[in-house]
């Protein structure tokens, strides 16, 4: 669902274990975010960027399919 989050995630090798735990989100809760079953709340949204990705903008990690239609 978040594309270019889970490309991050896959240069920095990064697991959704890890990912968990560098910010502070429940694994369970999160495997069910990056499915798109559940939303991401925006404190959630910010602590991944500050934690683990402080160079990338929430709009580039978040952004979803129908984003990038609309872009283009």
């Amino acid at each position: 669902m978040f594309y270019n989050l889970n490309a991050e995630m896959g240069r920095a090798k990064l697991t959704i274990k890890k990912l968990a735990e560098l910010s502070g989100i429940n694994y369970e809760s999160l495997k069910l975010k990056l499915r798109g079953v559940t939303e991401f709340k925006l404190r959630e949204m910010v602590a991944i960027k500050k934690r683990v990705f402080p160079d990338k903008t929430l709009d580039y990690l978040f952004a979803t399919e129908s984003d990038r239609k609309e872009s283009a």
